[in-house]
């Protein structure tokens, strides 16, 4: 965590997370170890736990659909950046969401995730 989000903001950040997580996909989500998922050897975004599918609603923007738990994973880690980047005045938070967005840019479910996130 602290070489995802920082060490000033990696406890916030975790918090942040799983509240996120909590918000997006009450019906599914329930707590647990999640993974992290790296890139050229640097964590990029973390996974949430036991379930393949997690039920994704996002009531400011209207979107609701399952997706994967990777794009779940990778939705609930930029929900998790963007806002950390507004809070705090953060070089890693912007980094690792401009990063991340570059990524999820070329993940099949790119529909879905861009879709959450808009």
């Amino acid at each position: 965590l602290p070489e995802l989000f920082g060490h000033r903001h990696f406890f916030v950040a975790e918090h942040t997370l799983y509240n996120f997580m909590g918000w997006l996909s009450p019906q599914d989500y329930g707590g647990g170890f999640w993974e992290f998922y790296a890139l050229n050897g640097k964590p990029l975004y973390l996974v949430p736990p036991d379930k393949p599918e997690y039920r994704i609603k996002c009531e400011t923007n209207g979107f609701e659909r399952t997706v994967p738990a990777d794009a779940a994973g990778i939705i609930v880690t930029l929900f998790t950046f963007s806002h950390l980047s507004v809070k705090f005045e953060s070089d890693v938070l912007s980094e690792g969401y401009q990063q991340l967005y570059a990524y999820a840019a070329e993940h099949p479910e790119v529909s879905a995730i861009f879709g959450a996130i808009d």
